[in-house]
């Protein structure tokens, strides 16, 4: 098992939107041979795209599954492939994807460079510590440069590339590649859509450049490695290859290079090569990095050995509604290993739970298997209740893994069925679609009785309204998009609340002193301190207290915002014998909180969001002017290629509505822009009285 498990790769592709992931990963079937016929995005054929919302935009909106082998050195190696949407608005579906990868492979389009939402992966990848390599794609387009690109990635991303490849021609005479580690250079065959490759001499332009970077790579290495370092300064002792490419997979998994590669997805040129690096470069279960749990028996944090004798232990990182099948809770498995029909123990619930069949999945398709093992990555019926994150282990030895991050929602919408009779169905459908996707959030606004739906972006939002729609048979009328605010508690307050109800028979009481304070460090939700002594509050109305405050924090005391965060510390109390129940309590501190909240110094926070303008020359005036009309701040300005520039700003979202329409009036429809959230930011006070006095009115 071990030898096979060094052969087995967990990988992911990520991008920004358009930079041709999936494009890539539909090659990548044809060359592995699962599937006999290219699918083209643009046509709506694609595998991975599945969705008829992604075939009919041509945007990756889910991350999609599959599983391949590759022939590398007479090895054959099982590659599981996790293709992610490219869209900010879809960016969780990276971060649960990157929590349970081992590798990455980013593209970046030769044409754009490194473009917002690359930065943005790269983080989640840093995050996380995952190992990457970069594929430039798009090599056969007008603007494409294969270098400025590099230097882009080494600038913008701050990180080591070590360039693998040379391109042999550029645009529309890109050809193929020079292989550094090798010093052979190969050209596509076009007429087998690129599945053979021609060995040429190295051209002779390209020569001196091939020792250049040759060089380079061998010194960027040899910083790293000792025994290389001695090898390279001893004139006598030639560097094999074989010794090249241990050391770069040995300081990839480091995350102390990152190796970059070329092509042209689309023409079907650069494929094999990624195929290659990942089986050459990236790290296998037993390679990648070390993955702790918190052990119930043991009461200590546990790194988790990935054998497949070993207690089983899993992590569910996405949920899907099938048709056919119903729940599907995708799983990767860090150890052990479970048959059909076998029972789990969910650690969150602490119930068992039964799994009555496994697949193994290829994109929307499912291929039943009776067992997965350790390294693996598969898909389960028969879990009933089970949320993004939760953890599956063996019923004996119950484990904690790590959960997944999700950020916060940034705007919301109001929405009613259009038929009376769809009240029932629109609840069902949202319940299905909250446990599928975690950035989505729901909640009724208790003074006007709506249900607003919060999101991560305007796009996000509409594909939730066609899923409705489309998926359940359910119409909704919907009102203009809000801004999610937030508010925060900004000053010390101590406060004691008593609550007395007498009805004749048995009454209710409840009696806590409790003191709030906020909270500067980073950290998401209610901190609850339990200081009570001598048992003037029985422990048993304990965990009712903190369930009253942390359902307070939904509503705050402004405009009914969600409270960022908040520390309530529980100092002291009373009950009654008779009167004293869990309602009683759990009331008593809702009641408290709302009437300490206001005298704590609450004020609003709004979102703030990244915004970068591409544009020509000529246009930056007015855009920069109408920016600075929307509370924009310029950060800087770069440029871009030949009369195009980058304005770079963050923007309050709350001024953004409309804007690419906006964007394209002013610029003769020349300029174009992307948007991603920064960060929540405390509010001016002429915006938060506009706002408290229409919440008020």
């Amino acid at each position: 098992m071990g030898t096979k498990l060094k052969y087995t790769r967990n990988i992911g592709f990520a991008a920004h939107i358009d930079a041709g992931k999936t494009t890539t990963t539909e090659r990548i079937l044809f060359y592995t041979g699962i599937n006999h016929k290219l699918g083209e995005v643009h046509e709506g054929t694609a595998t991975m795209d599945w969705m008829a919302q992604e075939q009919e935009r041509g945007i990756t909106i889910t991350s999609a599954a599959t599983r391949c082998e590759w022939k590398n050195n007479d090895k054959i190696y099982k590659i599981n492939i996790i293709d992610t949407p490219g869209h900010v608005d879809f960016t969780v579906e990276v971060e649960r994807s990157l929590r349970i990868l081992d590798g990455l492979v980013i593209l970046f389009s030769a044409v754009d460079g490194v473009e917002p939402q690359s930065e943005n992966i790269w983080l989640q990848a840093d995050k996380y510590k995952v190992p990457r390599i970069c594929f430039i794609n798009k090599m056969d387009r007008q603007g494409a440069s294969f270098f400025e690109v590099c230097d882009q990635i080494e600038k913008v991303l701050d990180t080591n590339c070590l360039i693998l490849q040379i391109p042999i021609g550029n645009e529309e005479n890109f050809q193929g590649i020079v292989d550094i580690i090798s010093k052979k250079a190969f050209i596509w065959n076009e007429i087998d859509f690129g599945r053979t490759l021609k060995e040429i001499p190295i051209p002779s332009n390209l020569i001196k450049l091939t020792e250049e970077y040759r060089k380079k790579m061998i010194e960027r290495l040899a910083e790293g490695d000792s025994k290389l370092f001695d090898k390279y300064f001893d004139s006598k002792n030639q560097i094999t290859e074989e010794e090249i490419i241990t050391t770069i997979k040995k300081q990839t998994l480091k995350l102390e290079i990152t190796p970059v590669i070329c092509g042209s997805a689309f023409k079907n040129k650069g494929i094999q090569y990624i195929l290659d690096a990942i089986c050459r470069f990236l790290p296998s279960p037993i390679e990648c990095k070390k993955i702790y749990g918190y052990s119930v028996k043991e009461k200590k944090k546990k790194k988790i050995i990935p054998k497949i004798n070993n207690p089983f232990s899993a992590l569910a990182f996405k949920i899907s509604s099938d048709p056919f099948v119903g729940k599907l809770t995708f799983f990767r498995v860090y150890s052990g290993k479970i048959k059909s029909g076998s029972y789990v123990l969910n650690s969150r619930t602490n119930k068992k739970e039964r799994i009555s069949r496994i697949y193994q999945m290829h994109a929307n398709k499912q291929n039943p298997i009776n067992l997965i093992k350790t390294g693996d990555i598969g898909a389960a019926v028969g879990i009933k209740n089970i949320k993004t994150g939760d953890t599956l282990c063996d019923i004996n030895n119950p484990i904690f893994l790590e959960k997944i991050f999700f950020p916060d929602t940034v705007i919301g919408l109001a929405i009613e069925p259009k038929y009376k009779s769809d009240i029932d169905k629109m609840s069902m459908a949202l319940s299905k679609l909250i446990v599928e996707d975690p950035s989505l959030q729901i909640r009724n606004e208790k003074t006007t009785g709506q249900t607003i739906i919060s999101g991560m972006g305007e796009l996000h939002l509409e594909i939730i309204l066609d899923r409705m729609k489309r998926e359940f048979n359910v119409e909704v009328n919907k009102g203009k998009p809000q801004v999610e605010y937030k508010e925060i508690l900004t000053k010390k307050v101590l406060h004691r609340e008593i609550y007395k109800k007498q009805t004749g028979g048995k009454g209710k009481y409840a009696d806590i002193l409790f003191q709030i304070e906020p909270i500067k460090k980073d950290f998401q939700g209610l901190k609850f301190v339990n200081k009570v002594k001598g048992g003037n509050i029985p422990t048993e109305f304990i965990p009712s207290i903190e369930k009253g405050f942390k359902e307070s924090l939904r509503n705050g005391p402004l405009a009914g915002y969600e409270i960022e965060k908040a520390k309530i510390i529980l100092l002291d109390g009373s009950y009654h014998t008779v009167d004293s129940d869990q309602l009683s309590f759990e009331l008593v501190s809702k009641i408290g909180f709302k009437n300490a909240a206001k005298k704590a110094n609450p004020y609003l926070l709004e979102p703030f969001m990244k915004l970068e303008v591409f544009t020509p020359q000529k246009y930056m005036g007015i855009i920069v002017g109408d920016l600075n009309r929307r509370r924009g701040v310029i950060q800087g300005m770069e440029d871009k290629r030949k009369n195009v520039k980058i304005i770079k700003a963050v923007v309050p979202l709350s001024e953004m509505f409309g804007y690419v329409t906006s964007l394209r009036t002013l610029s003769s429809g020349r300029a174009t822009s992307i948007m991603m959230f920064s960060h929540y930011q405390k509010a001016p006070e002429r915006i938060c009285n506009k706002i408290i006095y229409k919440e008020i009115c």
